[in-house]
């Protein structure tokens, strides 16, 4: 076996190639996250295909992923078995011969598909009574501490020590498909300001995106606002802020929100799903925490920099609440608009002249 000296991954049959499903966990930032997996599957099996399955909204993702050969695009309904679409998914997977399946959500339906198809080997730590449907059962998720540790394991072998650091998830747009989505939306060739409003739990939530706007666009600098339909009323009101000078860049199409994040200068996100695509891509991020933790749903790729309130030492803080309960949400309102819009300016110009 050799040992990839970066990471201290061990690479074994290069022979061996059969290929691999990874089952992932769906919400956007947790599916860039789980590209680490597919990084460290490569390294310990280089010559064996790495499938995802994956859903309508994260398939656009799939297409900026090295060391993915495919994504299965199959929507399963939340809340519900649907046991005709388990069996048509089941189908399509048996078709493709996978010799190994890792299943990183721990839940029973996540498992039914693989199990459904014949797939040999079902590797996943131990939840929900999951008992013959996961035949390569893993144990001690919750002495792991973060999220892409309990992740990543999966993929090595049994019982194996993680490495000091794991391989950092990718997203590689390539140069000339930025260069048309710009030319398409109208949207110059300058340096721009990329804002994410939006995020999954309102305590998440930044609420100055308009005042940070309307210092940036003050300052000379064009303003992108970027999300999901959700957010079109909140992008209305940062363009009136802008006086009219920034641009809506919301919809529903994700790849929209990719090629936005890799075509930007600087973008400055709320703990969200488009924080960890900027970061993937090596956009310079600047990541605004309130009631979630850094050290634990930071990207792995590290930020730009990471924007916390210091007025006080809230004790409440990191109470990872979607609602926040106490303290009148003072994590989030004692981050002033004029501190973000310095840090993204210096770091445009950094980036800038670094080009």
């Amino acid at each position: 076996m050799n040992i990839n000296s970066l990471y201290g991954i061990e690479t074994e049959d290069a022979a061996d190639t059969r290929p691999i499903l990874i089952v992932p966990y769906m919400w956007i930032g947790d599916f860039v996250r789980g590209h680490t997996v597919v990084r460290v599957l490569k390294d310990r099996w280089p010559n064996r295909p790495v499938d995802l399955l994956v859903t309508s909204l994260c398939a656009p993702l799939v297409d900026y992923m090295p060391g993915v050969r495919a994504g299965i695009v199959w929507d399963l309904p939340r809340g519900r078995l649907a046991v005709a679409k388990q069996w048509g998914l089941a189908t399509e997977l048996r078709s493709r011969g996978y010799g190994t399946a890792l299943v990183l959500p721990r839940t029973w339906k996540a498992a039914i598909a693989p199990t459904l198809a014949g797939i040999p080997e079902r590797v996943g730590f131990f939840g929900e009574a999951r008992f013959g449907l996961i035949n390569r059962m893993r144990w001690g998720e919750k002495a792991l501490p973060r999220f892409i540790d309990k992740n990543a394991a999966l993929a090595l072998p049994a019982g194996a020590p993680l490495p000091g650091e794991w391989p950092v998830p990718q997203l590689f747009v390539p140069p000339e498909e930025i260069a048309r989505w710009r030319q398409a939306n109208d949207l110059g060739m300058g340096p721009a300001v990329a804002l994410a409003p939006g995020s999954v739990g309102a305590s998440k939530r930044w609420t100055y995106y308009p005042g940070a706007a309307r210092l940036l666009v003050e300052r000379g600098l064009d303003v992108w606002v970027v999300g999901g339909p959700g957010e079109k009323a909140l992008a209305q009101e940062i363009v009136a802020a802008g006086r009219g000078k920034v641009r809506d860049l919301t919809g529903s199409d994700l790849r929209n929100g990719i090629l936005a994040m890799a075509a930007a200068g600087v973008a400055i996100s709320n703990d969200s799903g488009l924080m960890h695509i900027a970061a993937a891509i090596g956009t310079p991020t600047m990541g605004i925490f309130g009631p979630t933790s850094p050290y634990l749903w930071a990207p792995l790729n590290g930020l730009a920099a990471t924007v916390v309130q210091t007025k006080a030492v809230l004790p409440c803080q990191p109470c990872q609440r979607t609602v926040c309960t106490m303290n009148d949400h003072r994590c989030m309102r004692d981050i002033d608009p004029s501190y973000v819009a310095d840090v993204a300016q210096r770091l445009l110009v950094t980036h800038t002249r670094a080009r």
